[in-house]
């Protein structure tokens, strides 16, 4: 049985995330999909728990998608789940260079785990979560760039 792990921040999650989740979702017995607890973030738009709830209500529709959190090393957490694949996306070159880097510094932590690597689908290449916050901020239309399903949890941050 091959279980992989997404890990990203999702904060908010995009119809790019989701993309790569589907189709990860295909290629494994079991994706775990894992919000990172990251210390050093305090501008996020969502807590960690928003965005798993976030995740669920978007990948409902994909029985073996799992969703978590973690805090610390990737690797360390691939081994107490017993997972033995990273799933990264690519959206460009610039992409490929710090996740190819992650990828050695993963691989000399722990040899067991492998990462593979998914190319975004071409009509997603310039989402980012960063890029669906700006615009939300500044009142534009996001519907194109998110799940439908957290559109208003998106908005409603920007109304306060």
């Amino acid at each position: 049985m091959l279980k992989a792990i997404y890990p990203g921040s999702f904060d908010p999650v995009t119809n790019g995330h989701l993309d790569i989740i589907e189709r990860a979702s295909k290629l494994v017995d079991t994706l775990v999909v894992a919000v990172l607890e990251n210390p050093n973030k305090s501008s996020s738009l969502f807590t960690v728990d928003e965005r798993k709830e976030h995740l669920r209500m978007v990948t409902k529709h994909l029985g073996n998608v799992e969703i978590s959190s973690f805090k610390g090393l990737l690797v360390e957490f691939a081994n107490e789940i017993d997972a033995k694949v990273v799933i990264r996306g690519l959206r460009a070159v610039t992409d490929f260079e710090s996740e190819f880097q992650m990828a050695l510094i993963n691989r000399s932590l722990n040899t067991s785990v492998e990462t593979f690597f998914i190319s975004t689908s071409v009509e997603y290449l310039y989402l980012s979560s960063s890029m669906v916050k700006e615009v939300a901020m500044f009142g534009g239309n996001i519907v194109d760039m998110i799940p439908a399903e957290i559109k208003d949890f998106v908005l409603d941050k920007y109304k306060k």
